[in-house]
């Protein structure tokens, strides 16, 4: 079960949100989400689980509680739709770019 946890604190590592979603069963990855531009925390992060029972689990007892004095946010990851930017993308409608004929 892949879990998204938002409200992160910044300063939150990969290492800190494996052992608090440990607690609930067994983790077999946990990634805070970091900005490529800066390398700073981006505020959320991904947890997987590899039993859904587990992960449903860390879900209820961990949504809306207080980690490092902020209140997560902790729920089942939903796909990226087709249209969701992936992280190589860079937007724009393309005005501005020369046509060669």
């Amino acid at each position: 079960m892949n879990i998204f946890v938002g409200n992160l604190p910044y300063s939150t590592t990969d290492a800190e949100l494996r052992e608090a979603f440990e607690a609930y069963g067994t983790v077999t990855s946990a990634s805070v989400i970091m900005d490529r531009m800066t390398g700073r925390s981006r505020g959320f992060g991904f947890v997987e689980m590899s039993d859904p029972a587990q992960g449903q689990a860390a879900i209820d007892a961990l949504n809306n509680r207080e980690f490092s004095g902020r209140a997560l946010t902790v729920n089942e990851a939903r796909p990226r739709s087709e249209g969701a930017r992936s992280d190589d993308s860079r937007g724009g409608s393309g005005f501005g770019r020369r046509e060669r004929w």
